[in-house]
């Protein structure tokens, strides 16, 4: 591998070996290769298949052509040196320019406040890119999207009644026409570089369309791409009155409330039905890693948010109600281990006899591995079923909604019980088990 990109390399005026080659952990999608050539640092970032792509509404073509007019118009961009060609026996993909800083969001979090204004007047630059020339592009409007949202819960199964009550809301609160903006698509911490306190890139482009700047805007204040900074919803880093000013003051549209909150609740089902389409992906065999496995239990984080947020529109009755009573647990008894203290085993052996002898994308690969034991143990001891197709039913059709009696107290228990199995240490759960026992 490193002779052909040695060649890519060479043909975009840069010669010399390439030294270090190694794949990056993490990528829900894409591959990214980071490499050394003629003493500076660069990131090939390729699709994991001509097939994956090709069912992308951008392609990497498209998404490098953006890149290289959002670096030129002195956004934060990569700087794309070379694009692969099919004879170049690598895929299909690009080469960039490495950027200074980090993406880890532990960095990012802990960043003084000034890097909330970078954020914004990033976005705001995005948003004032000029479209001509990117029709390429694809456009989202608001009930388009949607009715596609609902088609690919209906391809899902449609049996997750949380989502089927984002959706119905969604539906019921479309925003009017908004100017057609360049839109990240996927600007959140975690896919922002930044080095000494302050924004040095912007990765991540692959989402990319025309649409409503406040989709970025919502889009980096979702409950998960905080990463357990609950008490600041602006990213992480600041409240939404203080982004927003920032973000106007770059230039960016006036901010408009309900339109902010139609994207927050648009995203969050949009990342739910991405979490479940990682299972489709699986078990349809386009993608086998573990990886797809895990990251689709995760879509039960995504429905205790959407709850969180659409509660308020119950009658305060039902917000007051006691929680409904959760599922019962199964404790091992004292004779032979049970199949959840087996796979408790089994992840100390790997913990203490495999995890010392890996390292890079091995070790991470090793950890998704003990995640997925550990989903199986607590779900053997006990989870409620979040799928329940004739209440999804109901709440899509309007037959149920927030005002049903006991409705809410239920889906509280359930999602308290399913994400307790599926993912127990996202920071939301216990504040929201904390809120919800006051009542």
């Amino acid at each position: 591998m490193e002779g052909l990109l040695e060649a890519v390399m060479a043909r975009a005026g840069v010669v010399g070996r390439v030294t270090g080659l190694q794949r990056l952990s993490g990528g829900a999608n894409m591959e990214s290769w980071v490499f050394g050539c003629a003493e500076e640092r660069f990131v090939l970032r390729r699709a994991p298949s001509a097939e994956w792509i090709a069912a992308r509404p951008l392609d990497m073509a498209g998404e490098a052509e953006l890149m290289r007019r959002a670096h030129a118009a002195g956004v934060h961009a990569p700087e794309v040196v070379a694009e692969l060609a099919p004879n170049d026996a690598l895929g299909i993909g690009f080469i960039m320019r490495c950027l200074p800083g980090t993406a880890d969001p532990e960095v990012a979090l802990s960043s003084p406040p000034n890097l909330a204004d970078d954020l914004a007047r990033a976005m705001a630059g995005i948003h004032a890119l000029n479209p001509s020339g990117l029709e390429f592009l694809p456009r989202l409007f608001p009930g388009d999207g949607v009715e596609g949202l609902a088609q690919q819960f209906a391809d899902a199964g449609g049996d997750r009644p949380v989502i089927a009550l984002g959706l119905a809301w969604l539906r019921a609160n479309l925003p009017p026409p908004a100017p057609l903006v360049v839109v990240h698509g996927d600007f959140r911490i975690g896919n922002l570089m930044v080095e000494n306190g302050r924004l040095s890139g912007v990765l991540d482009w692959e989402l990319a369309h025309l649409g409503d700047g406040h989709e970025d805007l919502a889009y980096g204040c979702m409950t998960v791409w905080r990463f357990g900074r609950l008490d600041r919803q602006g990213f992480g880093l600041t409240d939404v009155a203080s982004l927003a000013r920032a973000y106007e003051a770059a230039g960016g549209e006036p901010f408009d409330a309900p339109r902010f909150r139609f994207w927050l609740v648009y995203r969050t089902v949009w990342w739910a039905l991405g979490c479940l389409a990682m299972g489709r992906s699986w078990r349809e065999g386009t993608d086998r890693s573990l990886e797809r496995v895990v990251v689709a239990r995760r879509c039960a984080e995504q429905e205790l948010d959407l709850l969180l947020l659409l509660e308020s529109e119950a009658p305060e009755s039902e917000r007051r109600k006691a929680l409904s009573l959760a599922t019962p647990t199964r404790q091992a008894g004292p004779g032979e281990p049970s199949a959840a203290e087996i796979l408790t085993a089994i992840s100390e052996w790997l913990a203490a006899t495999v995890k010392p002898n890996l390292a890079g994308r091995e070790r991470w690969e090793l950890a998704v591995a003990q995640n997925a034991l550990g989903i199986v143990r607590r779900e053997l001891a006990g989870r409620a079923d979040p799928a329940d197709k004739p209440l999804a039913d109901d709440l899509l059709a309007g037959r149920k909604s927030l005002a049903t009696p006991g409705l809410l107290a239920t889906l509280r228990a359930r999602v308290l019980s399913t994400l307790a199995a599926d993912m127990p240490k996202y920071p939301a759960l216990a504040a929201a088990a904390k809120l919800w026992e006051q009542h």
